[in-house]
């Protein structure tokens, strides 16, 4: 069976899977493993608040135990990594977090990262991940665009709002790399970088390229 990666949109808005599978292609290598990037139907439009990154948990999980037998490697593309760990008891496959993988990537890249977010209570979700991680000192900062999940496909507004959010990360922050704080927000990625002259960590990238590895690995 050819190796395959399935990347899971736990949203049910279809562009960010798209803006997604449009990040992936950089990870499509000749003789690599195929990757498919899926939208999760039952969940909200958008994972903005505990309650919606919990509410998707179990959907996820099932969806993850029926691909078992046809799949290599589970990428959970939502930056609050909802259900990974339960996610992990329902295949011997490997499952990575886009949240947890960007983390661990930019601290490859810089001494002190900062995320670019969607909202506010964005912010606060993600810096009780950091703590639970035992990274904050690895944090410098973490900043909302002010703009929901949806709102995302407004491509010059979300541009301008995530370089000024960048450079307020890295003069008055003192971040060194930046994350994109959405799996929607991965087609600013080199726009963000060349503005604002730090490394940005696009999250799917990220993990797509750490379960690439695993699996090359055995």
């Amino acid at each position: 069976m050819t190796e395959s990666i399935v990347v899971i949109n736990p949203n049910s808005t279809s562009a960010c899977t798209e803006a997604i599978d449009v990040a992936m292609q950089a990870l499509r290598l000749e003789g690599g493993p195929a990757i498919e990037c899926v939208t999760m139907n039952e969940g909200p439009p958008g994972i903005e608040s505990q309650h919606d990154s919990d509410s998707i948990i179990i959907p996820l999980c099932d969806y993850i135990h029926t691909r078992d037998n046809d799949a290599s490697a589970f990428v959970i593309a939502c930056f609050s990594d909802p259900g990974l760990h339960a996610a992990r008891e329902r295949t011997d496959h490997p499952v990575l977090g886009i949240a947890e993988c960007a983390y661990l990537t930019a601290m490859t890249q810089g001494e002190a990262f900062g995320v670019i977010s969607i909202l506010e209570p964005s912010v606060k979700r993600h810096g009780r991940y950091v703590r639970q991680m035992g990274i904050d000192s690895r944090s410098a900062g973490d900043r909302a665009i002010g703009l929901g999940v949806v709102e995302l496909a407004q491509e010059e507004k979300v541009l301008d709002r995530m370089i000024e959010t960048g450079r307020a990360l890295r003069d008055e922050d003192g971040a060194d790399v930046l994350i994109l704080g959405c799996a929607g927000m991965a087609r600013y990625r080199d726009q963000v970088s060349d503005a604002v002259s730090l490394p940005v960590v696009e999250p799917s990238q990220a993990a797509v390229a750490i379960a690439m590895g695993r699996l090359c690995c055995g």
